[in-house]
């Protein structure tokens, strides 16, 4: 009896399930990721072998650049547009829509809130090239405080965070944390660069 020859064929497979998944991890990925922000000044950051790492959200961050400035920073939109309508009521300046909206995108900041509606009105190319003076810190004119007091206000979940230079020099740092104390607050985070733990000696 003669046999039947089967027809074989070769075998293909069907990659555009493959590909639509790719598509769709890539766009995820990029509507999700958080770009940092590029901060007015170099922040260089002393080291340390602190392995609690920072949250992503609700964070205020006080940065101090080795000239001893004081900048001023605050994650959320809407926080920040709360934060600034409170800033402009407590001295008298009213902001724009638009100038609102400029501060809620706004990175770090480091200029006394009397030049801060000029500084809005400026083309985001311009405000790179204006030097930040430093938020005042002083006992007689303490804007930090106000700032620091009314971004709780604007965000009660909010944490602090304090972002300084390696080599800045003590009285800035001690401005910010007389601030900190004289305002009730006595938790907040230091940011520092990672660094290696002294290795384990095995018995």
């Amino acid at each position: 009896m003669a046999k039947v020859k089967v027809h074989r064929t070769t075998p293909s497979l069907d990659m555009t399930p493959m590909v639509d998944l790719a598509f769709l991890l890539v766009t995820f990925f990029m509507l999700t990721t958080k770009f940092a922000a590029e901060e007015p000044v170099v922040v260089d950051m002393p080291s340390s072998i602190a392995e609690i790492k920072l949250p992503d959200t609700d964070i205020m961050t006080i940065l101090i650049s080795k000239e001893g400035k004081i900048l001023f920073n605050m994650d959320g939109k809407y926080a920040r547009e709360r934060l600034i309508a409170r800033m402009g009521e407590k001295y008298g300046i009213q902001f724009s829509p638009r100038e609102i909206y400029s501060f809620s995108i706004l990175p770090s900041f480091g200029i006394p809130i009397g030049q801060l509606k000029e500084y809005l009105a400026m083309p985001p190319e311009e405000r790179k090239r204006i030097p930040h003076s430093g938020i005042p810190a002083d006992s007689l004119n303490n804007e930090l405080a106000d700032w620091v007091v009314n971004a709780r206000l604007s965000n009660p979940k909010v944490r602090i965070a304090i972002k300084g230079d390696a080599v800045s020099e003590f009285p800035a740092v001690q401005k910010v944390l007389k601030t900190l104390k004289e305002k009730k607050i006595n938790r907040f985070n230091l940011i520092t660069n990672l660094q290696a733990g002294p290795a384990q000696v095995e018995n």
